[in-house]
C-alpha cells in the first residue's frame, strides 16, 4: 500500500466527504431545512464519518487510527439508520436515499478492510520485533 501523506488522500475520507457534502445540500432544503433538530442531527452524523477518519489519521500511529476508524464506521451505521428512517417517513427522496445509502455501505466495507489491513500490519510488526 502506498504511503499516505495526508488524510485527504484516503479514499475512505473522500467517500465520507461526499456523504457530508450531500447531507448539507439535502438539509438546506425542505422538509429538513426548517426542522432544526433533525437538520443538526443529520449533519452531525454525516460529518462524524470524515471527522473521525481525519482525527485518527492525525494521531500518527496505527492503534489510535484503528480506534478512530472504528468510530467512523460506527458513525456510518448511525447515519445509515437515520436515512432509512427519514426515507420511510418521506423526509428524504428515493434518489438522495439511494446515493447516501450506497456511499455509506461502500464506506463501511472499505473502512473495515482498511482496519483489517492496519491490524494485520501491526501484528506482523509486533511478531518481527519479538523475533529480535
Amino acid at each position: 500500500m502506498a504511503k499516505i501523506e495526508k488524510f485527504e488522500d484516503l479514499e475512505i475520507w473522500q467517500l465520507a466527504k461526499q456523504v457530508g457534502v450531500e447531507a448539507y445540500r439535502i438539509s438546506d432544503s425542505e422538509p429538513m431545512k426548517s426542522d432544526f433538530g433533525l437538520k443538526d442531527q443529520f449533519r452531525r452524523a454525516a460529518m462524524s464519518m470524515s471527522d473521525n477518519v481525519a482525527e485518527g489519521f492525525e494521531y500518527n500511529n496505527n492503534p489510535d487510527f484503528v480506534r478512530f476508524l472504528t468510530y467512523a464506521k460506527g458513525s456510518s451505521g448511525e447515519f445509515r439508520n437515520k436515512i432509512i428512517i427519514l426515507q420511510a417517513a418521506n423526509k428524504l427522496s428515493q434518489n438522495d436515499f439511494n446515493f447516501l445509502y450506497d456511499k455509506c455501505v461502500e464506506f463501511s466495507a472499505k473502512t473495515k478492510r482498511f482496519i483489517d489491513y492496519l491490524r494485520d500490519f501491526e501484528l506482523k510488526k509486533k511478531n518481527l520485533e519479538g523475533k529480535r
